[in-house]
């Protein structure tokens, strides 16, 4: 990523690949996703190169995972999506449920939180592995069943021909996720969406199956955007991450200067709650009061009520992202008002 380039129809802006003669695998511009009531995501513009992950932070209610499955073509009824999702330089916002169809197992799959929630109890999981094969694929049985095993291989499940033949009660919760790892891989996709993946896992078995999620296959590593909580699991495993609040984006850029040196308010906030980060012995920084809830949301920047260096500015009128160097970009009005590194503004005095 070498610079920015300015998304048309709407004011932010969106890291440029670049390239001029590589298009980036995903392309998302001015995303807005609405319920009866109120906007969910507003305005939403990213990128996701090939081969390259994506980490998609931030609290609860940001609406990351209203992000990842309108990607998907995935949301929940009675919501109304506008803006643009490409896919290979194809269009999908909007498109028909049979062009999902064809793009789904084949070129982008998904990784959800609760495995349970995606495989069957009454099907082994080898011939769940194998359906997903034949599902976008010209495989003869056997064909596909060894796919499958190889898939299992490759997604560390131990004497994988014998384990394709269990259910999946009889594996454990990590065993389980390396499962639909290797469903979501059988077919090579382009692009992996996984939505907090390990979240319930111990940090060893967390950190091989992202590590997995990334790994080449067939020569070519694919494009990754993961939804995480977990900033630390951003910074391990992360090429770019995209810092949501309110359903907008706040910073975004390359993971080192964004996490060692957030420039907004609320990635600062973030990072200085993290346990490890101040001196012992005192009180763990936080950022006080809650989100606010989509339908009641104040003027001008929705952090605003929340933040320690709000000026009347940010009360009155919402910030846009704008280039704030390190390749990222940056939605506050203060940016260069504010003290380097921002995380002061959330550290008690000694």
């Amino acid at each position: 990523m070498t610079g920015m380039v300015p998304d048309s129809g709407t004011s932010d802006m969106v890291p440029d690949s670049g390239t001029s003669d590589i298009e980036p695998l995903l392309r998302v511009r001015d995303l807005r996703i609405a319920g009866p009531d109120a906007e969910l995501v507003r305005g939403l513009s990213f990128e996701v190169d090939h081969g390259e992950t994506v980490a998609v932070v931030g609290e609860s209610g940001a609406g990351k995972s209203l992000t990842a499955r309108a990607v998907l073509g995935l949301l929940p009824p009675g919501l109304r999506v506008s803006g643009s999702v490409r896919l290979d330089e194809r269009e999908l916002r909007g498109a028909p449920e049979r062009r999902y169809r064809q793009v789904r197992g084949r070129r982008v799959a998904f990784v959800p939180q609760d495995a349970l929630s995606v495989l069957s109890p009454v099907h082994t999981v080898g011939d769940q592995l194998a359906l997903a094969a034949r599902s976008v694929r010209r495989l003869s049985r056997r064909a596909a069943a060894e796919r499958a095993v190889a898939a299992l291989e490759r997604a560390g499940i131990p004497d994988a021909a014998r384990r394709a033949r269990a259910y999946p009660h009889e594996f454990s919760g990590g065993m389980r996720q390396r499962v639909v790892i290797a469903m979501a891989t059988v077919n090579e996709p382009a692009l992996i969406v996984a939505d907090e993946p390990t979240t319930a896992l111990d940090p060893v078995v967390q950190d091989r199956i992202l590590r997995m999620l990334g790994e080449p296959r067939e020569g070519t590593r694919p494009g990754l955007l993961l939804v995480t909580h977990d900033l630390a699991v951003a910074a391990a495993h992360a090429d770019r991450v995209l810092v949501m609040y309110a359903g907008r984006l706040v910073e975004s850029g390359p993971v080192g200067p964004v996490l060692r040196r957030p420039r907004a308010p609320y990635t600062g906030g973030l990072l200085a709650s993290l346990p490890g980060r101040g001196a012992t012995g005192r009180r763990l920084p936080s950022i006080g009061g809650s989100p606010p809830r989509p339908g009641a949301l104040p003027p001008g920047c929705a952090f605003a009520p929340r933040c320690p260096a709000a000026a009347d500015e940010c009360r009155q009128r919402e910030p846009q992202p704008h280039e704030a160097g390190d390749e990222r970009l940056v939605a506050c009005h203060r940016v260069g008002d504010l003290p380097d590194p921002v995380t002061e503004l959330f550290e008690e005095p000694a």
